[in-house]
Parts: C-alpha cells; structure tokens; sequence
C-alpha cells in the first residue's frame, strides 16, 4: 500500500513537473517571438508556481494521488492561461494573444466531456476547471477594461466577489444544482472577451457585447444568490 501511495504521488509530481517545463517553454517561445520582456515572463512564471502549488495542496488534501483524465485537460487549459497572463503582464496584444485565450476557451467543452466518459467526475475536477475558467476570464478583462473602461472589470470580480460574500454570509455556501443557463452565461463571459480583445469589432459593439455579458452575468448570480436565500 506503502508502495502505491509513493508511485501515485511521483506520476502526480511527474504531470505536474511536465506541466512547468510546457509554460517554461511557452515563455520562452513567447519571449523569443513577441519580446514578452521580463515582467512577462516573470507573471508568467509566478502564476505558475502558484498554480502548481494550489493543485498540488488541493490534491493533498482530497486524499488523490494522481490526476485523472478530465484533469490532465483543465491543467493543459491552465498552462496556455499561464501565456495569457505573461502577455496581458507584457502588455501585449493581437492574434497569439487570442489563440491562446480561444484555444484554452475551447478546450473547457473537453474536460468535462472526458471525466463523463472516463467515470472519473470528481470534486476537485470540477472546482479546478471552474476556477481555470474564472482566473483566465479576469486576465482577460484587463486588456478590455484599458480599451472600454474599468466597469468590465466587474465581469473578472464578480466570482471572487461571490466566494468573499459566502465567507460573510454561511447562506451563500449552499450547492447549486447543475444549470445550463448559468453554463451558457459562463461561457458566453469568456467569447465575449475574446472577440473584443481581437479588436475585431468598433467600439460602439464591443462596448455592447461586453456590457451585454455583464449584463447577463449580473443576472445569472442574482438568479442563484436568490435561490439560496429562499433555501437557506
């Protein structure tokens, strides 16, 4: 038993290595091509740590030893954030900017479908993936919010915003059913991003699209704070 627990716990140190080395060279390429510049690549290199760090205690603490499937997924989402956040330190902008952002955007659809067909659902898998999804939609309103103006910064805040209001307020600890709604308006938040990061639209409609995935945020969070308060 001894035995598998230490195997378990290289392959999980093991992923996660192979995880640094992937933003390491990510950096680094960026750097080469882009001129990510020291505070870049420096942003990019402490999310890392702190990424590997955060998964590394979380796993410690729910007893896994190992990732599963869907995890390996959300960790290489991760790490393309990791590029994301060097270039928006950088500030720097354009189309590798955008792949990046799309691709990890994309490839949320994928984490979830592979822990359904593995059997592999789990609790850290879906909290992992949620705040993946969370830290890379704030990245991203930074570039927006120095284009349109700091109010879409509330589209980044307002998860971490719900996370303090529940350490005030036990009521808003209680779970949420599954709701394609709320999954819709998640997603909408971080392809709303992106195509006003790709300069792709006038700023009259990417003020529009932007304020219309605020708008729709606001609803979705007072639609569930309501609902907790009535199942307090």
């Amino acid at each position: 038993m001894i035995v598998q627990t230490q195997r378990g716990t290289v392959a999980a140190g093991q992923e996660q290595a192979l995880a640094a080395c992937g933003l390491i060279v990510l950096l680094n390429v960026l750097a080469m091509t882009l001129g990510l510049g020291v505070l870049g690549w420096l942003a990019g290199a402490a999310y890392g740590a702190a990424l590997l760090g955060l998964l590394g205690a979380a796993l410690r603490r729910s007893g896994r030893l190992v990732l599963g499937p869907a995890d390996r997924v959300t960790l290489a989402r991760a790490t393309l954030v990791g590029g994301v956040v060097a270039l928006v330190a950088a500030g720097l902008s354009g189309p590798v900017l955008v792949v990046l952002a799309a691709v990890a955007l994309a490839l949320d659809a994928v984490d979830g479908r592979v822990a359904r067909r593995t059997g592999t659902v789990s609790p850290l898998g879906a909290r992992f993936d949620m705040e993946v999804d969370a830290f890379l939609i704030l990245v991203l309103c930074v570039p927006v919010a120095l284009a349109l103006g700091p109010w879409v910064l509330l589209i980044g805040a307002m998860r971490y915003a719900f996370v303090v209001a529940g350490w005030l307020a036990p009521w808003m600890r209680g779970p949420l059913t599954p709701n394609l709604a709320r999954k819709a308006v998640a997603a909408a938040q971080g392809i709303a991003l992106v195509v006003v990061v790709a300069g792709v639209l006038p700023r009259p409609a990417a003020v529009v699209v932007a304020g219309g995935a605020l708008a729709a945020l606001v609803w979705s969070f007072g639609r569930d704070v309501g609902t907790m308060w009535r199942n307090r």
